[in-house]
């Protein structure tokens, strides 16, 4: 009983609040609690990139064909925008200049 009654606590120790079973943050890549939010994105991820049928993907081969962009391309703009590149777009290679 002396030996607890003694004991110090390490500085680097964080100080828990009531009710913290003082085990490891839940907030570490995986595992934690962003382990569900991992596969989460993982499962969206894949489902995104899944085959669509033939007449969405000829629809969309053809926009990115007409917007100068390959089928890659085309299609991560539209997820990353939420909107259709289009042909007058400029493209976003083209928005730095370099001066000589």
């Amino acid at each position: 009983m002396s030996d607890q009654r003694n004991w110090i606590r390490p500085p680097q120790w964080p100080l828990f609040g009531i009710g913290h079973n003082g085990g490891p943050p839940l907030d570490d890549e995986p595992p934690g609690k962003r382990l569900y939010v991992r596969h989460a994105w993982k499962k969206a991820h894949a489902k995104v990139w899944e085959n669509p049928s033939r007449d969405i993907m000829l629809f969309r081969l053809r926009r990115a064909k007409a917007a100068g962009l390959t089928y890659r391309d085309y299609m991560l703009r539209l997820l990353d925008t939420g909107r259709y590149p289009q042909a007058a777009d400029k493209p976003a290679d083209d928005s730095k200049e370099t001066k000589s």
